[in-house]
């Protein structure tokens, strides 16, 4: 048709919708452009329009939906996709909330979850508080929906309930059709577990959470969004530890396409977390790279400048990261307190605690704040400059009595204040601040007492008139049943109740200043073979040689030839020991132990390791139960 007649507009339509139809949007854009004057935008807007949304050219399809003069209902549905991506929330919330109502179609399920998506995409980036829809959670794709709401508000518990449902609705649908695998369900589910593990990494569950980020990953779904998104989190998990698995995963986050699944803020993360990973790397010039990048998209934001400030102290360049915090916080004073706040705690760690204190108190917004009092004065105590602290102090009362007098806080700031001065001698300064606690509430015992502890310092006799004030001591005893109270289950210590001490005992008792335990005696081992009929041997307890009935050892004949009488006299047995008597003998076997086994060959064992000739069994047993003990070897 178009070789007889190119500009035919059916034709051309016609060929635009094919050309859609197989994904070749380019072309069919190209067909659309080239045939401006017959192909208006009366006749072509949705289908020009949506093949620049299909290439992401969001910008022109966004003009060339408004510039159609009539706004059908395929236009709107277009439209509200567009805004969508254009991260317009509250236009698409409008157009879709109109949509619905002026249409009726077997679409409507489906205008609802993208109404639910938009819902849950304002809780989620901008914080708002989602109003209830009134939308029946009957598929799986609205109740996944309803829990990235809830976790936008914090509610992580409601929020895996309903992704459990929506997992269990997810696997009845899909089971429906005979040809749907299980693969194919798990890859549609892999959105769901991906919800999953992030709501337990929010719980601190970081072990579950890794674990079911990477089966996720195994299962390699189609979608790049979700694959950078669960690298991104692992990555977070990770922090400075396992910085190679961190460097494989970045990969996933660079995939083509990435750019139009995830939302503005979810790239920027992913981008702050590309440059920290760099510094844990010690890649220095890249970390210097992506944060300098970082900066000039977001001129305001405090991550870039936070990060190569963390950059520069790793390079112990802490001067220069002053420097550069320094000069961030006079061009952008609306994020000067916490950039106050990291420069304050680059001064403690150099050791410049007083230029810290400076630092901290240069921040007016937060020097009346507890913790900000706390931490002025504990530094300016270590510093042993107790006239700043107390000055610290007397700032920040003043500015409650000023704007909240009857804050809790006032009250609190001014005894902490009363207490720092009684700690530090100034008891008259401090008896001033307790003085302004009691006139505020007369009935505090506490102060009361505090007042008068301080007064008997200063001025004992102001003490004893302020006494007259506390309350008696019946008032103030507490009916309480001590000896209940020790014998209770939970007591730890139960005092022991005393016998009567009567007569002498009670005046010996009385005179003595400690009473010592008698200690109980221990009842003496009998041996094994006692028997109680014989009588035990009297003298049992004296050495043998001193019993009475010791006769001495009986010594052999041999024994007392040898060695006895003077040096070089001779004996009956000295021929025996005669060597030049028995050498034209025979050789006999040396005896065990004999000195003449030594000589016999070299490689016999010396007799202290030999066993003795005449050795009883028993020995022989033990030796082999030693041999069984040993643990250790050559």
């Amino acid at each position: 048709v178009l070789q007889i007649n190119k500009d035919d507009v059916t034709a051309l339509q016609c060929k635009v919708v094919c050309l859609i139809q197989n994904g070749n949007f380019k072309e069919a854009l190209g067909v659309i452009n080239t045939h401006t004057k017959v192909l208006t935008s009366d006749i072509i807007a949705f289908e020009k329009a949506y093949c620049e949304y299909r290439l992401n050219r969001i910008e022109n399809a966004l003009k060339t939906i408004q510039s159609a003069s009539q706004q059908t209902d395929k236009l709107k549905e277009l439209y509200g996709q567009v805004l969508y991506r254009l991260e317009r929330y509250d236009d698409c919330l409008a157009a879709y909330r109109d949509l619905i109502r002026n249409s009726q179609d077997e679409y409507e399920e489906e205008r609802k979850t993208n109404l639910s998506a938009v819902v849950a995409a304002q809780s989620t980036w901008e914080k708002v508080m989602p109003e209830d829809l009134g939308l029946r959670e009957a598929t799986y794709e609205l109740c996944y929906n309803s829990a990235c709401a809830l976790i936008g508000q914090g509610k992580l518990n409601e929020a895996m309930k309903k992704l459990q449902k929506a997992e269990e609705l997810c696997r009845q649908s899909l089971s429906e059709d005979s040809d749907v695998t299980e693969e194919d369900i798990e890859a549609e589910l892999a959105i769901i577990h991906g919800q999953m593990a992030y709501i337990m990494q929010l719980q601190g569950r970081t072990e579950d959470a890794l674990q079911l980020y990477n089966q996720i990953i195994k299962l390699k779904p189609t979608d790049v969004g979700l694959l950078a998104v669960i690298a991104n989190n692992i990555i977070t998990i990770n922090k400075d530890q396992n910085v190679f698995d961190s460097k494989k995963k970045v990969k996933l986050t660079n995939a083509e396409g990435v750019e139009h699944k995830l939302s503005k803020k979810q790239l920027q993360a992913i981008e702050f977390n590309k440059a920290l990973l760099a510094m844990y790397t010690n890649q220095a010039d890249q970390c210097r790279k992506l944060s300098a990048s970082l900066q000039s998209q977001s001129p305001e934001h405090l991550l870039p400048v936070l990060i190569q400030a963390a950059q520069l102290c790793r390079e112990k360049q802490h001067a220069k990261a002053v420097a550069l915090l320094q000069d961030f916080a006079d061009q952008h004073p609306a994020n000067a307190a916490e950039i106050k706040l990291t420069m304050a705690q680059l001064k403690i760690a150099q050791g410049s605690v007083t230029k810290a204190c400076m630092i901290l108190r240069s921040i007016e917004e937060l020097q009346h704040k507890p913790g900000m009092v706390s931490a002025l004065v504990t530094m300016y105590s270590h510093e042993e400059d107790i006239d700043s602290a107390i000055e610290v102090f007397t700032q920040a009362i003043q500015w409650y009595q000023q704007f909240q007098p009857k804050s809790p806080v006032h009250l609190s700031l001014i005894r902490e204040a009363a207490n720092f001065k009684l700690k530090h001698g100034r008891k008259k300064e401090a008896i001033s601040d307790l003085e302004e606690l009691w006139k505020q509430n007369p009935k505090d015992v506490h102060t009361l007492a505090q007042l008068i502890s301080a007064y008997s310092l200063v001025d004992p006799e102001k003490a004893k008139v302020l006494s007259k004030h506390l309350p008696s001591s019946d008032t103030m005893s507490l009916k309480v049943d001590v000896d209940a109270l020790e014998n209770s289950h939970g007591a730890t210590y139960v005092r022991k109740k005393a016998g009567k001490l009567t007569g002498d005992n009670q005046q010996k008792e009385q005179g003595q200043g400690e009473v010592k335990k008698k200690k109980k005696k221990k009842k003496g081992k009998l041996p094994k073979n006692y028997d109680p009929k014989v009588t035990p041997d009297p003298e049992r307890w004296l050495p043998m040689r001193e019993r009475s009935y010791y006769r001495g050892r009986k010594k052999g004949k041999k024994k007392d030839q040898v060695g006895k009488g003077t040096q070089g006299s001779t004996t009956a047995g000295s021929s025996e020991l005669d060597a030049s008597r028995t050498a034209s003998s025979p050789p006999t076997s040396p005896r065990p132990g004999s000195a003449a086994a030594i000589s016999a060959a070299s490689n016999v064992i010396p007799p202290r390791h030999q066993k003795p000739a005449g050795a009883p069994a028993t020995k022989k047993k033990q030796q082999q139960k030693k041999k069984k003990g040993a643990k250790g070897g050559w």
